[in-house]
């Protein structure tokens, strides 16, 4: 259909609806004085006189029009309407402010199609419905990538951003422990040689006991020679100083200096030697009683002091990279969950349990009271994570496809750039953002998914544009 024809259908079509006179009224056409619309459509003094060719024709009694010459119902004849007269739709040119400078578009970098589809082309060209590329000249912004949405359906849809910031990550590692006494404090009390036990305090498994305080009474031979030696190499230095061998040798036979100390003012040999509790603590063995003989090396009494004592908790393996020595943890009892207990990571095992794939980990904690008893359960809260600001977002913001991790960036006006991202530790909700997003830029938290769903298909699209092109100059000789 030619433009003449298509102008006039379009005209008529309008002034069916009711607005044929509203746009000759705005375009200024030339009614008869007698014409309802000939108060709106006066020509202004001194407008140049119309040009170009015949476009259609009008009544000039009413707002009826005709492609080709006629006359009205009362003889009178359609007068032609030629091409400055015609109707335009398109916004009138921004007259440029006085004294500024008009701007001028730069070099055209490619064209892209009217209604926002992601193909493009490096020529002037026409979509499927023959409306006109769009030129995107040098300096404009790259919107290939960009999705853009209609307010109404942003508003629909639910779609929120927040700004990205900068803060620490932080998380809360939950893991099963149990109590352990330290290794460290705990004491065997044991015999050097073969000895008799005469006499064996009344304490008992599970029992607290003092430091120094009597515990078991033994008798050796070999205790007794070392006496006498001793007392002998004091008798023959009137001074009391020896040459120390006698007095090692009793050291050396495992004798509490107490009893050392007591030989060297009486002068006299013991009938036996008294063995003393090393430390004050929780008696975790007696192997002893009243007559037996013990042999040299055999465990007389072990003792533990439990007011320090370990927590041993099994962190997932997937934890370990947010853990560190010295982080707090707090323990929890599982029989009084209202008692909490504070304590500090002092040592991440090397290994990781082949079977759980968890890696063990331990607490110290401080236990005056005795309440912590070993073998008891526990569970454990670890403040994971470390002081280093990172660029962080919430978690809802990331889509993880598995092969790549996308985030939305909210640019405004409905446009929404998709934009992978390298994501770093996660904790309280949020995410740290490594690679891919700056601090400041908002990104989508919600609807984000269906963002993402126009996203996947445009580029879609633009992949099936592009592979018909390249399959089009293929063709071409």
């Amino acid at each position: 259909m030619k433009r003449p024809v298509k102008t006039g259908l379009l005209l008529a079509a309008f002034v069916a609806a009711g607005t044929g006179g509203y746009w000759a009224g705005q375009r200024g056409f030339a009614l008869p004085f007698h014409s309802p619309f000939a108060s709106m459509s006066t020509p202004k003094k001194g407008a140049a006189d119309p040009t170009g060719s015949i476009l259609y024709y009008r009544d000039p009694d009413g707002p009826f029009y005709s492609t080709e010459p006629k006359n009205n119902p009362k003889g009178r004849a359609y007068l032609p309407v030629l091409a400055s007269e015609d109707i335009s739709f398109d916004p009138p040119p921004v007259q440029a402010e006085a004294g500024s400078a008009a701007k001028t578009p730069g070099k055209i970098r490619f064209y892209r199609n009217p209604m926002g589809l992601p193909d493009t082309s490096p020529v002037p060209k026409k979509d499927s419905m023959g409306m006109d590329y769009i030129p995107v000249y040098e300096g404009d912004e790259d919107e290939s990538g960009v999705v853009k949405l209609s307010p109404g359906k942003v508003q629909r849809t639910g779609i929120r951003s927040v700004a990205a910031t900068r803060s620490n990550i932080t998380q809360i590692l939950r893991a099963p422990g149990i109590i352990a006494l330290d290794e460290r404090l705990i004491t065997v009390l044991a015999a050097r040689v073969d000895a008799f036990v005469e006499n064996v305090a009344t304490v008992t498994t599970g029992e607290a006991v003092k430091r120094n305080q009597p515990l078991v009474t033994l008798f050796s031979t070999e205790f007794a020679n070392a006496a006498a030696l001793f007392i002998t190499e004091l008798a023959i230095d009137s001074r009391g100083v020896t040459t120390g061998g006698a007095r090692k040798r009793l050291e050396n036979l495992g004798v509490p200096p107490e009893e050392i100390a007591e030989i060297e003012r009486t002068r006299k040999i013991p009938p036996n030697m008294v063995w003393r509790a090393p430390r004050d603590g929780i008696v975790l063995e007696r192997n002893v009683v009243t007559g037996m003989k013990m042999a040299s090396g055999a465990t007389l009494f072990r003792i533990a002091d439990a007011t320090r004592i370990w927590v041993l908790a099994d962190v997932p393996e997937l934890g370990l990279a947010s853990l560190r020595v010295g982080a707090e943890a707090t323990v929890r009892v599982r029989h009084r969950p209202d008692l909490t207990f504070a304590g500090k990571i002092a040592l991440i095992y090397p290994q990781v349990n082949m079977e759980t794939r968890t890696a063990r980990i331990r607490i110290e904690i401080a236990n005056p009271d005795l309440l912590l008893l070993p073998n008891m359960y526990v569970d454990v809260e670890i403040a994971a994570g470390d002081d280093t600001d990172r660029i962080v977002v919430p978690e809802s913001a990331v889509i993880d496809s598995g092969a790549r991790k996308v985030v939305l960036i909210d640019r405004g006006e409905g446009r929404f750039e998709p934009r992978e991202v390298k994501t770093g530790p996660r904790g309280h909700g949020l995410v740290a953002i490594l690679d891919g997003v700056m601090e400041g830029d908002r990104v989508v938290t919600s609807a984000n998914f269906l963002i993402d769903a126009e996203s996947n298909l445009k580029a879609a699209l633009q992949s099936l544009s592009m592979g018909k092109e390249s399959n089009t100059q293929e063709k071409q000789p």
